[in-house]
């Protein structure tokens, strides 16, 4: 009596004859905290179709991402994001050679709904499924941005839920060098935003108001992690709440502008700091952005002006693959299907991950 392969087993055995193909087909999700997102990707590099529904309209009634609201979103928007993303690629799932999906760090019923997705995906099409870290995800945003892009670099990841600076050695081995001990930065940004009056999301909205206004208010005396490669921002973020609030109660003029400026002129300096001190110390002379935050136009500009007087190559994604999208976690998982096992269907949605 012949025994049959289990499902495992035939993954693995699939994944070792992809590995010899001369291209390799990726279909991706990413539904991770409030953007739907699928995108087809072959060899790791090239984006065939990137398909994002953001609920932003949504969450801006709410003052910020409501869990549940996000997950019900994502169950509307996955199948037909799938059809829409295999049309504009003008392919069939035929032609896909393998799954893969955000499992963590995010909401966990956001998680759920595309994990669920490409698990359904997997077993129904007998193809591999590729279990992607969402923050290594950001990292090869940068990698679809620009061919020519190798490890080993050192990375600077900034995001909502995300603060922290990775040495990169290779495709698939990270360092955690440093991060926050708190809030992420854009954390921080949305809650400043909130604190003077600002609309949800709050980040842009600060950094569009910072600029042409030269920052006057030091509202960190003392860096407490200055000799630290790991960063808090919850102590700025209440200082500035609290100057607000000060001068509310002392019915004096709230400033908005000189505050988003000086707030957002000590969170990007910090960082820039200790990136740049990293990048010395690990003998780095490329240095990645990636996250939402990757968008902050003083954040670019700084470390732009910084790299080029000490002759490190600074590379950042373009605003499309700033924010979350399918795109970076299909370029994640064609390196971890080149090197590692592919996924059973028995894994559970992680809303946080370690990096390492």
């Amino acid at each position: 009596m012949i025994k049959s392969m289990s499902y495992i087993e035939r993954m693995k055995e699939k994944v070792e004859k992809i590995r010899k193909q001369e291209r390799v087909v990726i279909l991706a999700i990413e539904s991770s905290c409030d953007e739907t997102s699928v995108a087809i990707v072959v060899n790791g590099r090239q984006v065939l179709s990137n398909i994002i529904s953001t609920q932003i309209d949504i969450h801006r009634h709410f003052g910020g991402v409501v869990p549940e609201v996000a997950s019900r979103n994502h169950i509307l928007n996955i199948i037909p994001l799938v059809e829409q993303a295999l049309s504009s690629a003008k392919l069939t799932f035929d032609d896909i050679d393998a799954i893969g999906v955000t499992q963590g760090a995010g909401l966990v019923g956001a998680l759920l709904v595309g994990l669920t997705t490409a698990k359904a995906l997997s077993y129904a099409l007998d193809k591999p499924l590729i279990a992607v870290n969402h923050i290594k995800g950001h990292i090869a945003a940068n990698y679809i941005a620009y061919p020519e892009l190798t490890p080993p670099f050192m990375c600077l990841i900034t995001s909502g839920g995300h603060t922290a600076i990775v040495n990169v050695d290779d495709y698939n081995h990270f360092k955690l060098v440093g991060s926050t001990q708190d809030d992420a930065i854009g954390e921080a940004y949305d809650k400043v935003a909130r604190v003077v009056g600002l609309d949800y999301p709050g980040g842009v909205k600060v950094d569009r108001l910072a600029q042409g206004v030269e920052p006057k208010i030091k509202f960190i005396q003392n860096d407490t992690l200055v000799n630290s490669y790991d960063i808090s921002y919850s102590g700025l973020k209440t200082a500035v709440i609290n100057y607000v609030h000060k001068l509310k109660q002392n019915d004096e003029e709230v400033d908005i502008a000189q505050i988003c400026s000086s707030f957002q002129h000590e969170a990007v300096d910090m960082l820039t700091k200790k990136v740049l001190r990293a990048c010395k110390e690990f003998g780095q002379k490329k240095l990645v952005l990636a996250g939402g935050v990757a968008a902050n136009s003083y954040l670019r500009g700084s470390l732009t002006e910084k790299c080029k007087d000490l002759g490190i190559e600074l590379y950042f994604p373009p605003m499309e693959f700033c924010t979350d999208n399918a795109a970076m976690i299909g370029s994640v998982a064609y390196y971890q299907l080149l090197k590692e096992d592919p996924a059973d269907l028995n894994i559970s949605a992680l809303p946080s991950i370690a990096l390492e």
